[in-house]
């Protein structure tokens, strides 16, 4: 079973998230905040998700997971027109920023990429 980790405080995404995981076995737990995102981090996930979006300084969170582990993938996804926002993403870390609409269509394929 694959063990994702995300920061994500939009209820209609951790529904989402959440529900594919499910059906794909996937094993997702969801932060609401920096410092909740890091401590699900001692799980040593594979892939960490990231609403660039979330109200609890999503940028920093980036760099505390960067500094806590160098190997993780981290995918951010954001509204398409907010591309300055997606550069401060991946400066802090992100190995893949995604337009929220990419990011919500391709959520099966990239849960099972994080599979064992």
């Amino acid at each position: 079973m694959g063990r994702v980790v995300a920061l994500v405080d939009d209820l209609f995404f951790q529904m989402k998230l959440a529900e594919t995981a499910k059906h794909l076995g996937v094993e997702v737990k969801v932060a609401t905040n920096g410092d909740a995102l890091l401590g699900l981090m001692e799980s040593a996930p594979k892939l960490v998700i990231v609403d660039l979006n979330a109200r609890s300084q999503p940028l920093q969170a980036i760099e505390k997971v960067r500094q806590a582990s160098k190997d993780v993938r981290v995918l951010g996804f954001v509204s398409h027109v907010q591309t300055q926002l997606a550069a401060q993403a991946q400066a802090a870390g992100c190995n893949e920023v995604l337009p929220r609409s990419s990011f919500t269509q391709n959520l099966g394929a990239i849960l099972s990429a994080a599979k064992d």
